[in-house]
This record gives structure tokens, C-alpha cells and sequence, in this order.
């Protein structure tokens, strides 16, 4: 799905004449050739009203923009719009999404940015900033490609109806607006089918390898009994406070959907993507390889990195950085008294059975016995927590074989829903003891879920700061939390210090294979072997990565990116404040203001040096 750009803007100034002019009869008028020139002075705003402007009208458009996004309205527990679903793949939806941003652009532009300042001007900054990188990506046909191994309508459809995710099923009207629901997920599905055709013809394809990996996603639906569907899991998991009435009619409702509705349209888009679209589908892996590939993909590092960054200074960032990681891996392989080489080191970890689980409920309890742990070591340096919690599931297992080693969904701000921690068990090979440390952090405290959640709180921003985001700030700040790991107290284990140095390793790799792919014209087997030669990952994930950065290209490089810049604001902030510096209040300046662009959140955090130095 394109990010819809929730915008805000500012209503037109009236400037109205003098009454007694507009009184004037024409008994009364002056002659034609003698008549004054009635000179009409603008009336300029004051910066107190054009902050009540700006911030009054971001509220309202964000509530229009919901009308186009009611799926963002559904995530963040806002009641209304839970029984629709627009088909965001249709041209009608896209120029319809297009129209909707340029208007909201030209209005907030009329703002004088001058009269702003604190927030309504960072406000201001970052709205414009999305706004026109958005409007700049409107020329690469991304809906042509809408369906891939890693992220589709169709799994998502699937997670929402299965009860698990952030569909309310609660009451009985909750019930009923899924089933409504329902027909505009296979709308988009049907419209997923034309696009592909269209892109066929246009020559705007997913690689072959990646569509079928999508195949037995798209399988795993194909009940024959309704029964054996996850789509039938609000119906085992109805409340039983429903009256027996209700209880029949949606168990009815839900069968007759699943059998004459969902089922078909997966059918219906399994056989086209096996008879109709692998047959078409490229062999070749990089962005550059469509027409203006080249063009696409550089837009894609912009967007993801919100720097200039260049595809080759990328490349060459992460050789950089997979040399220097290796080096510390050697030095715990000293550590620990291992002898051998490095490559003999990854097969060691990677076959020792000390390093595993066995079950999937053990696995799911060291996650849930490490949120303690770390909850207890936050306050040494943060002085600002979230109010809302987070649970550990596991990925559900009709989308595990696919999908990342682990993921985080957002809860809502009032901490009605909790933030979710999915960890993937379908490999527990993939799931290494050593690594659940610096992935506890990551994707939940004090990464992506502390960061999210403190951003959703904050009543103060206006809501598309709130509930937005940009994938080298949550990436970066995620990435530099658990560069922070040891100054918390964790890693004291070397091993648990090789974890660390894994997973950054891991974003260190994707510096160099996704430009390699996207850019240099890698192959995805050469992009598997440079992963497998330099970490203990298992083959499992090592695919699903590579297939994960072929399908979704430049988002895996903003964590390296994003880390960097963070960290070097921060030795820049204690070089230059020395005993001023409080690590926590410099967190606490990172966080507050949500997701911003890495050239906004440098020129913030510079600002709050000089003001420090100032005191």
C-alpha cells in the first residue's frame, strides 16, 4: 500500500472592503472618470493565529485523511471506520489519494513559516518534508508490483480477520463490521490480479523467485472446511456473552463469507500468479532492471535513509563496517577460548545444540523473562517510559516460513492493545539463545517499542507526527538501543555480546547487499553466499532476508544509517557539552518529538547543545 500523507493546511484569509464602498449606490456613486481607487491592505496573521491555524487544521485533516486510510483508523483504536476498506489499488483510489495530498500541500505552503516556531515549525519542516518526497514518488508505478512474498494485501487480510491482530472482535457489532470488511478485501485482491496483468504488459514484474514463495501463503487458504480456516477464529473465540441468536446468525454469516468470498478470491489469485504470472515474472533481482529502475531505486534510498546518500557511498559504508564487526567477532572467539577461524567459529555456533531451544513455548518465556530484565535496568538511561505494555506472540504460522526472525505491531496510545513483540519460532535454528538479548531490545524496549509508544502518547503533536513514521529514524533509534545494550547492563555473557555483534553484522550485510542487488546488478545467489560467508546465520534466514531485500528495496539500509547518524549526534553532544552532558535527557531530546528526518533531528539536537551551553 502507498503511505497516504495525512496532511494539514490553513483556510484562505478573507480580506474584505470597506462596508461603506460596498454600500455605495449608484445615486450616490461618484462619476466613472473621478472614482477613487479603493486600495485593499492584506490583513497578515499573527503567530499566535497561525499556530491555532496550523494545529487545528492538522487535527481536521487527519480526521479526513481517515476516510482514505480507515485501516490506520482501525490500528489506532479509533472507533468508525472499522467495517471499511477502500481499494487503494484502483487508479480511482490513486489519483484520488494523489489529488488529496497536492491540495493539502498547496494550503499548508501557504503558511508563513516565519510566524512559527518550537514545535509548530518542526510541525511544518516534516509535513512538507514527506509531502514532497511523496509527491516525487508518484511516478514510479508501485502498484503495479503489489503483491510479494514479504508483504501482501492477502497476508495482511488474513492476520486482520484471524482475530490476533488489530481488528477488534469484541462486540457484536465488531463482527459485523468485518464482514463488511470482508468485500473490500476482495475487491483489492481482484484489483492486486489487474494490476499484476498491467505490469506484464508494461514490463513491471516481480522476480520469479519471490511469487513463488507467495503460492503456498496463498494456499493455506484453500480450506475445505470452513472450519480449518483462519478467518474462522473469531467464531472458536466468540464471546459468550453474545445471545444464542447472534452467536448462529455470525457463525452462518462467517461460514457463508469463507466459502463463497475469501476462499475463491485466494483461489482465484493463486491460479493467476501460477498459470498466468510466474511464466512472465523476471529472473532478474535489482529495482534497476525495470524501466527507469535506476531513477526508482536511488528515490528508495532518499526515501528511506532521508539523506543523500549515494548508492555506491552506501556499498562502501557497509564493507567498511562488516570488516570492523568481524574483527570484534574474533575478539569474543578469543574471549571464550574458541581456536579456529572465524568460518569455523559460525559453523560451531550454528550446530551446537547449547545454543538452541527445543520447543517454541521455552523460546517464548526466555522473551517474556528478558522483558522483565530489561524493564528494571531502563531508568539508568531513560528518564521517560511509555505507559502502554507489550505481549510476546509468535508469528502465526500461516505466514512464519516468509516472514522476518521477528517483527513489532504497534498497540493503541491509551494501552487499551498492547504493542506485540512477534518472535518467528517456524525455525528455531533461526532463534539462537546468544541472540535474544540484542533482539529483546530492538523490537521492544527501549527499541521500536518504547520509541512508537512514547510517540503515540504525546498528546501535544499533532497526529500525523503521532502516528507516522520513518523507517531511519524507528530503524536507526532500534538499531543504537541496542548499541546501548552494555552501558544498560546487558551482555555481560560474551556470548550474549556475539549476539549483539550478529545482529549488527546482519545490518551491516544489508548496507552491501541491497545496493549489490538494486544497484550493482547481484544476483540473489550471490547476495546468499556473502551473507552465509560472513555470520552464523542459519540458511533458513538468510534467504528469507535476501528474498526480504529484493521485495522491498532500500528499507533494509536506513538501520545502519539511521544508527550512525544518532550516534554521531551524540559524541558530537558530549564533545561539545562535556560535564553537561546527561544521556538521559539526550534520549529523552531523540524520542519526544516523534519520527523525524535525520537533517531535522540533527538541526534539533544541535539547537538543544546551544541551549545547554547557553545555561
Amino acid at each position: 500500500m502507498k503511505k497516504l500523507l495525512i496532511a494539514a493546511a490553513v483556510s484562505s484569509v478573507l480580506v474584505a472592503c470597506n462596508q461603506a464602498d460596498q454600500n455605495t449606490s449608484k445615486e450616490t456613486a461618484q462619476p466613472e472618470e473621478v472614482k477613487e481607487t479603493v486600495v485593499v491592505e492584506e490583513v497578515k496573521m499573527t503567530p499566535e493565529q497561525a499556530s491555532a491555524e496550523l494545529n487545528k487544521l492538522f487535527q481536521d485533516n487527519f480526521q479526513a485523511g481517515l476516510a482514505l486510510n480507515p485501516i490506520q483508523a482501525t490500528a489506532i483504536g479509533m472507533p468508525g471506520y472499522n467495517d471499511k476498506l477502500p481499494n487503494f489499488l484502483s487508479p480511482e483510489y490513486q489519483e484520488k489519494s494523489r489529488q488529496f495530498s497536492a491540495d493539502w500541500l498547496e494550503k499548508v505552503k501557504k503558511i508563513d513559516r516565519s510566524l512559527l516556531s518550537g514545535q509548530d515549525r518542526l510541525s511544518y519542516d516534516v509535513y512538507l518534508y514527506n509531502a514532497e518526497l511523496g509527491k516525487q514518488g508518484e511516478q514510479f508505478p508501485g502498484e503495479l508490483i503489489p503483491i510479494n512474498q514479504s508483504s501482501n494485501i492477502a497476508n495482511f487480510f488474513a492476520q486482520l480477520g484471524s482475530g490476533q491482530s488489530f481488528q477488534p472482535f469484541k462486540t457484536v457489532e465488531d463482527y459485523d463490521n468485518w464482514l463488511k470488511r470482508i468485500d473490500g478485501g476482495v475487491e483489492i485482491m481482484k484489483q492486486a490480479k489487474t494490476n499484476m496483468q498491467m505490469g506484464i504488459e508494461r514490463g513491471v514484474t516481480q522476480p520469479k523467485a519471490l511469487m513463488e514463495k507467495v503460492l503456498p501463503q496463498l494456499s493455506a487458504h484453500l480450506v475445505d472446511k470452513v472450519e480449518d480456516s483462519v478467518f474462522y477464529g473469531p467464531v472458536k473465540d466468540m464471546p459468550e456473552d453474545f445471545s444464542e441468536e447472534d452467536k448462529a446468525r455470525l457463525t452462518e454469516a462467517y461460514s457463508k463469507a469463507i466459502s463463497e468470498k475469501l476462499v475463491p478470491s485466494y483461489k482465484e489469485l493463486h491460479d493467476f500468479i501460477e498459470q498466468d504470472y510466474l511464466p512472465k515474472a523476471r529472473t532478474t533481482f535489482g529495482l534497476s532492471e525495470h524501466p527507469n529502475g535506476e531513477a526508482w531505486y536511488n528515490y528508495q534510498l532518499k526515501t528511506f535513509t532521508t539523506t543523500d546518500l549515494t548508492a555506491e557511498e552506501i556499498h562502501q559504508f557497509g564493507l567498511a563496517e562488516v570488516a570492523r564487526i568481524r574483527g570484534e567477532m574474533e575478539q569474543v572467539m578469543q574471549e571464550v577460548g574458541f581456536e579456529g577461524t572465524l568460518a569455523d567459529w559460525f559453523k560451531y555456533v550454528q550446530t551446537n545444540p547449547e545454543f538452541y531451544y527445543d520447543n517454541e513455548e521455552d523460546l517464548l518465556q526466555g522473551y517474556r523473562d528478558l522483558q522483565d530484565k530489561v524493564n528494571k535496568l531502563l531508568p539508568s538511561m531513560f528518564d521517560i517510559q511509555p505507559k502502554s505494555d507489550y505481549e510476546v506472540r509468535a508469528v502465526e504460522a500461516f505466514r512464519a516460513e516468509s516472514a522476518a526472525g521477528a517483527s513489532y505491531m504497534s498497540g493503541t496510545p491509551d494501552g487499551s492493545r498492547p504493542g506485540i513483540f512477534y518472535v518467528n519460532t517456524f525455525n528455531l535454528k533461526g532463534q539462537p539463545k546468544f541472540g535474544m538479548e540484542t533482539l529483546s531490545i530492538h523490537e521492544a524496549a527501549p527499541g521500536h517499542h518504547f520509541q512508537i509508544s512514547l510517540q503515540q502518547e504525546v498528546e501535544g503533536l499533532p497526529m500525523f507526527r503521532r502516528f507516522g513514521g520513518l523507517s531511519v529514524f524507528s530503524e536507526g533509534w532500534a538499531l543504537y538501543a541496542e548499541s546501548i545494550g552494555k552501558e544498560m547492563g546487558m551482555f555481560t555473557d560474551p556470548m550474549q555480546y556475539y549476539g549483539r555483534l550478529s545482529d549488527e553484522m546482519l545490518r551491516a550485510m544489508r548496507l552491501v547487499v541491497d545496493t549489490g542487488l538494486h544497484a550493482k546488478g547481484w544476483s540473489r545467489q550471490k547476495a546468499i553466499d556473502y551473507m552465509s560467508e560472513n555470520s552464523s546465520m542459519a540458511d533458513t534466514d538468510v534467504v528469507s532476508e535476501v528474498e526480504r531485500y529484493i521485495a522491498w528495496p532500500g528499507q533494509a539500509v536506513s538501520y545502519k544509517v539511521g544508527q550512525r547518524e544518532i550516534s554521531n549526534m551524540r559524541a558530537d553532544a558530549e564533545k561539545r557539552l562535556g560535564d553537561k552532558f546527561d544521556i538521559r535527557e539526550f534520549h529523552r531530546q531523540v524520542l519526544i518529538d516523534g519520527s523525524l528526518p535525520m537533517p531535522v533531528l540533527k538541526t534539533k539536537i544541535n539547537e538543544w547543545v546551544e541551549s545547554k551551553l547557553k545555561s
